[in-house]
């Protein structure tokens, strides 16, 4: 009777465990089996695994493959422990040194080898090694390869663009764009039925930029300060490098602060005369 409860418990703990991240999944069910014990190793024996990001590890047994932790997730420290996992292809588990710098308890993380942006050959630019295998073990494309160490050299294309703003007189305003490109690209504003690139000699409009947030990117900002009725209009985000441009647009409404705050003001004796 107690084995067949003990069955039933292992069996309930094994589903349990089926719906959590996999990074704490492959840690319980090496809790369950901690007693087994490995035995001769029997490859022959081994389950059939696939769709592995990282690539393929041994498992605890030094036996059968199973797949290793990808960047980024909490991994084994020390060799002779195997709860979180071994890390995949190219990967180190490290102690992750930013949460230091932020007050929080640093955990070991798999860590790529090398940091050195590849350039695939369907024109992509990937951070690392580590990330070109997650794709390329992903069985998206299959026939994906390195054409060239560093970035792809490319057309800029703007990863974020500008996004409509409503707002009244007298208010400050901010329109962003974001670009990817390599070479770094240039980043220009220009207001639809103008000739120049903003800001031109109008004291209240300014233009940034600066590198980030992702690699090989850059950000650009247009900031209106003090609205007026005449800053209405569609606003374009310019960039462009010695392989091609790309530009996106937003409109900019500006209403009468005043008028906004009668049509308040009567909005609000029209309430009341109803609730009368």
């Amino acid at each position: 009777m107690n084995s067949v409860i003990a069955a039933a418990v292992m069996f309930l703990l094994v589903q349990v465990t089926q719906a959590l991240p996999s990074l704490y999944h492959r840690g319980w069910l090496r809790l369950l089996q901690e007693g087994d014990g490995c035995g001769v190793c029997q490859p022959e024996l081994c389950p059939e695994i696939s769709g592995c990001l990282a690539g393929t590890v041994l498992d605890a047994c030094d036996c059968c493959p199973e797949c290793g932790n990808a960047e980024g997730q909490i991994c084994d420290l020390d060799n002779t422990s195997h709860f979180y996992g071994r890390c995949g292809e190219d990967l180190n588990c490290l102690l992750d040194i930013n949460a230091a710098f932020l007050g929080e308890i640093p955990e070991p993380q798999c860590t790529c080898r090398s940091q050195e942006s590849m350039c695939g050959s369907n024109g992509k630019t990937y951070n690392n090694i580590c990330r070109f295998k997650e794709v390329f073990h992903s069985n998206r494309e299959s026939n994906l390869s390195i054409t060239h160490r560093g970035p792809c050299e490319t057309v800029p294309w703007i990863t974020t663009p500008p996004r409509d703003v409503h707002n009244v007189t007298g208010n400050d305003i901010i329109f962003g764009c974001e670009v990817s490109a390599y070479p770094m690209a240039l980043v220009e504003w220009r207001k639809k039925g103008t000739d120049n690139f903003l800001p031109g000699d109008d004291a209240h409009i300014s233009i940034q930029a600066r590198g980030g947030p992702e690699r090989y990117g850059i950000t650009g900002w247009l900031q209106i300060q003090g609205l007026k009725k005449s800053d209405e209009g569609i606003y374009t985000c310019y960039t462009r490098n010695k392989y091609g441009e790309a530009f996106a647009s937003a409109s900019l409404s500006v209403y009468d602060s005043g008028k906004t705050k009668k049509h308040c003001s009567a909005n609000k004796r029209d309430f009341r005369s109803l609730k009368s």
